[in-house]
């Protein structure tokens, strides 16, 4: 077992796990100054210290260099004020250079070393003379990142069609694989704007109860399919994977249909061709970012 701290350095990011410094004590969303690849970050407890067993923790190990002080918070601040500022200036050399790509956010290194721009953009962009623009005028070191639709939807929040915050803004610290399947297997239309989220793509959302539903659907008859019930022969009309109860339609023998539900333990079927089929569909509905 090893000890470390939880550390997060956004709401709604990524945890990643650091050493804790010998004697220091730390608090639930206490600020602190920690080692990264890209120099010292400013970041915030997620989680005080704790054991982890060393199959959780991608080595090496970076440190906690020090609980942050009044001085470290002031200069956050400060590059946090510089943020807006700086998203305009390079929104308008962006227009002055004539290229299409999106600015979605900035970030200053909190070592002050360089400013960060996170754009999207459908194709490639040479930034090449942007870059050198925005060195002139910032005078430090620029860093232009391309992100996925995705990404912007977290990097700039908003309300899902479910009236909360974007899951991918507000407690999703990574994307989780996403696939039309999961929407068949939970029966939901399969319109694009009813199971889209705000990026366009699949809702995160989608995959919440998949586990469920999947073991369900290989429980349940395909609807449009003949079974047989305790009353005789029938074709499905819907399936309820909550209730575990299947409704199906039986002829009265007049011309007209007669509706019932029964258990799925009470209706016969052939299971096989219905998991044959959803395996089938595996590769042909993944969505992959």
């Amino acid at each position: 077992m090893i000890k470390v701290v939880g550390i997060k350095f956004k709401n709604g990011g990524k945890l990643y796990y650091f050493a804790p410094k010998e004697g220091d004590q730390y608090e639930r969303n206490q600020a602190v100054i920690v080692e990264t690849a890209r120099g010292l970050e400013f970041a915030w407890v997620a989680y005080p210290q704790r054991e982890v067993d060393e199959s959780e923790i991608v080595p090496p190990l970076k440190p906690v260099i020090r609980i942050a002080t009044q001085k470290d918070k002031d200069f956050y601040a400060a590059c946090e004020e510089k943020r807006p500022r700086a998203m305009q200036l390079c929104k308008e050399k962006i227009m002055a250079h004539h290229l299409e790509m999106k600015l979605v956010d900035c970030e200053y290194a909190f070592d002050g070393s360089k400013i960060v721009f996170y754009f999207t953009s459908a194709t490639r962009v040479d930034f090449r003379e942007l870059v050198k623009d925005l060195a002139s005028t910032f005078h430090t070191r620029i860093e232009l990142r391309q992100v996925g639709t995705r990404d912007e939807t977290k990097y700039l929040g908003g309300l899902a069609p479910c009236g909360r915050v974007c899951c991918c803004s507000g407690n999703m610290p990574e994307f989780k694989k996403v696939s039309v399947k999961m929407a068949k297997n939970q029966g939901l239309s399969l319109n694009p704007g009813k199971i889209s989220g705000l990026c366009g793509r699949l809702m995160c959302c989608l995959s919440y109860e998949n586990d469920y539903y999947a073991e369900a659907c290989k429980k349940m008859p395909k609807v449009g399919s003949e079974v047989g019930t305790p009353d005789g022969k029938a074709i499905v009309a819907s399936v309820n994977m909550l209730k575990m109860q299947v409704k199906v339609k039986m002829d009265d023998k007049n011309g007209g249909w007669i509706y019932k539900d029964f258990p799925v333990e009470e209706v016969r079927f052939k299971k096989n061709n219905q998991v044959e089929k959803a395996e089938a569909d595996d590769d042909a509905d993944e969505i992959k970012e």
